[in-house]
C-alpha cells in the first residue's frame, strides 16, 4: 500500500461484507418462504424479507464501490486522499442511515414508517428497490455528494489516468441517476418510465463503468501488462457499454404503456448488450496470458477472471435469453428474470467487489502482496463454492421459469399463478439447498481473513 489514506477503504469493505452476510441470510429466509408460506410469519412477512434482501444487496455493493474508489484513486492519482476525515465521517453517516432503515423495515409497518419519516412532504416511497424512506434518500444524496467531492478533488490534484476518469464517470452517473428516485409522478406509465432510469441505468449503465475501471486496476496490478494496452481495451468496452446499455433500457418499456417502437429499439440494442461483457472476458484472459509477472495473490486473480466469465454468462447470456420482445412477452416477470438477476449481480458486481477486497485487504493489513498460502487456499475454496452454487441457483430458477411460462402463459389451459407456484416447488427447494452452500462459501471467505494470518505470505515470483 503506497498511501496511508488508502486505509479508509478497510472500513467500507468490512461493512460491505457484514451487510453481504445479512443479504444472504434474508435471501435464505425468502427462499424458505417460497415453499413454507408462513415461515417466520408474522415476524418477517414475505414482502419485508424481499425488501431487506434487495436493499441490502444495493447498500453493500455501494459500500464496496466506495471502498474500492478510496483504495484505487489515491494510488492511480499518486497522491493522498483529499480529505480522509470526510470519508470516515460519511462512512458512519451512511452506515447509521442504512442500519436505521433496515431496522425500520423490520420493526415498523411500512405505512407507519412512511408517516414517521414524513413521506407525505416529498413522496418517494413504495416503489420496488426504491423503498427507502425519503429522509434516507436525502442522506444518500449528501453522502454521494461528499464522496464525489472527495474523490474528484483527489483526482484533480493528482495524476489523471483513464482508470480514474472512467471510475469517476461511473460514480458521477450513479449519483445523478439516483436523483430520479425523487421523481414520483402520478401517471403510472411515467412513473415506471423514469423508475428504470435509476434501476436500469445503474446496473446496465454506470455500474458497468465502475466494474470496468476496477477490473482494469486489478489487472494492471496483478499482470504487469502495459497500462496503455489495458486502457485501450477499457475505451472500447466502455463505449460499447454506453451504446448498448443506454438505448437498451428499451427492453423494460415493452409492456408499460410506452410507444410500440420501443419493442424494436429495445430488442436490437439490448441484444447487443452481451458484446461488451464478451469483450471483457476476452480482455481479462488475454491480459493474464500476456502477464509479465506471476502475482502471488492468486485468489485476487481468480476473482478477477471469475468476474469476467460470470458477468458474461449472467448479464450477457441469461439477459439475452429473454430480452427480445416476442420472447419477453411470455417470460416477463417470471422466475427466468430472477435467474438472470441472481447470476448477473453476482458475476458483474459481487465478484468485482470481492476481487478488489481480495487484492487490497492484505496490503491494508500490512502484507507486502498477499495473504498466506493457507489463507488463499481457503479463499479459493470459497470462490468455487459460491460460484458453483450461484450457477445451480440460476439453473434451478431457469427450470422453474420455463415450467412457469408453459403452465401459466403458454399452455392451452393456463393455470392460476399460485397453482403454478405449487407445481414448481421442487425447483425452489433445490434453490434453497444451493443457497445454503452459497452461505457456506461466504463463511469460508470470511474465515480466510483469520486463517494463517501469522504465517508468511507467498513469495513474489519475478518475471522471466
Amino acid at each position: 500500500m503506497k498511501y496511508e489514506s488508502q486505509k479508509v477503504a478497510k472500513l467500507y469493505f468490512i461493512a460491505a461484507i457484514g451487510l453481504f452476510v445479512g443479504q444472504i441470510l434474508f435471501g435464505l429466509i425468502l427462499g424458505a418462504q417460497y415453499v413454507l408460506g408462513d415461515f417466520l410469519f408474522p415476524e418477517i412477512p414475505f414482502n419485508v424479507a424481499r425488501m431487506v434482501h434487495t436493499n441490502l444487496l444495493i447498500v453493500w455493493l455501494l459500500f464496496g464501490f466506495m471502498g474500492a474508489a478510496y483504495y484505487l484513486v489515491p494510488e492511480e492519482a499518486e497522491t493522498e486522499l483529499f480529505a480522509p476525515w470526510l470519508a470516515k465521517l460519511m462512512f458512519w453517516i451512511f452506515l447509521a442511515a442504512g442500519a436505521a432503515t433496515i431496522l425500520g423495515y423490520l420493526l415498523v409497518p411500512y405505512a407507519t414508517l412512511a408517516e414517521l419519516t414524513m413521506n407525505d412532504l416529498l413522496p418517494t416511497m413504495g416503489r420496488e428497490f426504491l423503498e427507502q424512506p425519503t429522509i434516507t434518500k436525502l442522506g444518500i444524496v449528501v453522502v454521494a455528494l461528499a464522496f464525489l467531492f472527495n474523490i474528484g478533488m483527489t483526482i484533480l490534484k493528482g495524476r489523471k489516468t483513464v482508470v480514474n476518469l472512467v471510475l469517476l464517470m461511473g460514480l458521477t452517473g450513479l449519483a445523478v441517476f439516483f436523483l430520479f428516485s425523487f421523481y414520483n409522478p402520478v401517471n403510472v406509465v411515467m412513473d415506471k418510465y423514469y423508475w428504470w432510469w435509476v434501476v436500469h441505468l445503474w446496473v446496465e449503465g454506470v455500474w458497468e463503468l465502475i466494474l470496468g475501471s476496477i477490473l482494469a486496476f486489478i489487472l494492471i496490478k496483478t499482470t504487469g501488462v502495459d497500462r496503455e494496452v489495458i486502457e485501450k481495451w477499457l475505451y472500447i468496452i466502455i463505449a460499447m457499454t454506453l451504446i448498448t446499455g443506454i438505448i437498451g433500457t428499451g427492453h423494460h418499456y415493452y409492456w408499460i404503456g410506452t410507444p410500440e417502437f420501443w419493442q424494436w429499439w429495445g430488442s436490437i440494442f439490448s441484444a447487443m448488450e452481451p458484446i461488451p461483457f464478451f469483450m471483457m472476458t476476452v480482455y481479462a484472459f488475454n491480459m493474464v496470458n500476456k502477464r509479465r509477472r506471476n502475482h502471488p495473490n492468486k485468489a485476487a486473480v481468480l476473482w478477477a477472471l471469475g468476474t469476467a466469465v460470470m458477468a458474461f454468462l449472467g448479464a450477457g447470456v441469461w439477459g439475452f435469453l429473454h430480452t427480445l420482445a416476442p420472447v419477453n412477452y411470455y417470460t416477463h416477470g417470471t422466475q427466468i428474470t430472477a435467474a438472470h438477476g441472481h447470476m448477473a449481480f453476482y458475476g458483474a458486481y459481487v465478484m468485482i467487489v470481492l476481487a478488489m477486497i481480495s487484492y487490497s485487504m492484505p496490503l491494508m493489513r500490512g502484507r507486502e502482496a498477499c495473504n498466506s498460502a493457507r489463507s488463499q487456499s481457503l479463499e479459493m475454496w470459497s470462490f468455487w463454492l459460491m460460484t458453483i452454487s450461484i450457477v445451480f441457483i440460476t439453473l434451478f430458477l431457469t427450470g422453474a421459469g420455463i415450467l412457469q411460462v408453459y403452465l401459466q402463459r403458454f399452455s392451452d389451459n393456463p393455470m392460476p399463478f399460485m397453482v403454478v407456484q405449487e407445481k414448481i416447488a421442487l425447483f425452489y427447494w433445490l434453490r434453497e439447498i444451493a443457497g445454503l452452500v452459497f452461505l457456506l462459501g461466504l463463511v469460508l471467505y470470511i474465515a480466510s481473513f483469520f486463517v494463517g494470518k501469522n504465517e508468511p505470505e507467498a513469495t513474489v515470483e519475478l518475471a522471466k
